[in-house]
């Protein structure tokens, strides 16, 4: 792991993904460093300064980008859900975008209708269904993004800045909805800029800088006293 100070180590038991000396490299830059750790918590928060390749880190995980060296592994089929910091929303109702999921997967008809707007009213847009997704608001188009992949039951959450362009009445919908989420059962992973975020969510941290880990570690640890003169050089300039 492209560092020394990694704190906690998942033993195999518990570890639903295990990435073994990952990289990426796109002409001649390294973005991802051979990085190999063993992820095993409900919720992990991957924090960072800007370009340390978080987000890369986290398509990277989720399948969506190939590494250009190493492997990840899952010990098991788990299914997987990702939403992005500004969701795609199709030209279509705030239902129908969160139906569309459950039609790829080949979900009847009305079955389809009644998970969706169970999704909707558990983000709290069931009043919202028959608008169009894309004259909502950010804050409601990410909520609508976000009752999508619940509807779906995935396993795995992965979620890229989910708040990071969001006034902070929305982005407490959107914790409040995370948290929920994690409570059903599904793991979850997300980057954020948004310290307080992360504490208020993960229960682990993964610290990356350069590509590269520098820690993992729970997330009461790293906050109290991170482990790297780096991590903790990047608390002291994020924190007010």
């Amino acid at each position: 792991m492209g560092g020394k100070a990694l704190g906690m180590s998942h033993e195999s038991n518990c570890t639903w993904l295990h990435l073994d000396q990952l990289g990426l490299t796109e002409g001649n830059i390294r973005i991802i460093d051979a990085i190999t750790l063993k992820v095993g918590a409900g919720r992990t928060a991957i924090l960072g300064p800007n370009g340390a390749g978080k987000s890369t880190l986290l398509r990277l995980m989720h399948g969506l980008l190939r590494p250009s060296a190493g492997k990840l592994h899952w010990p098991q089929t788990l299914s997987q859900g990702m939403v992005f910091q500004r969701p795609v929303m199709l030209r279509t109702t705030a239902l129908a975008n969160v139906a569309y999921g459950l039609k790829l997967r080949g979900v009847a008809t009305k079955e389809r209708q009644q998970r969706s707007m169970t999704a909707l009213a558990r983000v709290g847009l069931a009043d919202f269904a028959d608008r169009p997704a894309r004259r909502l608001s950010g804050g409601e188009q990410q909520r609508v993004a976000l009752a999508r992949v619940w509807a779906l039951e995935p396993q795995v959450l992965f979620l890229d800045e989910p708040t990071a362009s969001l006034d902070p009445a929305s982005s407490r919908e959107v914790e409040r909805i995370i948290k929920e989420i994690a409570a059903s059962g599904t793991r979850i992973v997300m980057t954020t800029h948004n310290l307080g975020q992360a504490r208020r969510i993960a229960e682990e941290v993964i610290y990356l800088e350069g590509g590269r880990v520098l820690e993992q570690t729970p997330a009461e640890s790293f906050f109290r006293q991170p482990q790297t003169t780096a991590a903790r050089s990047f608390l002291q300039e994020e924190t007010p």
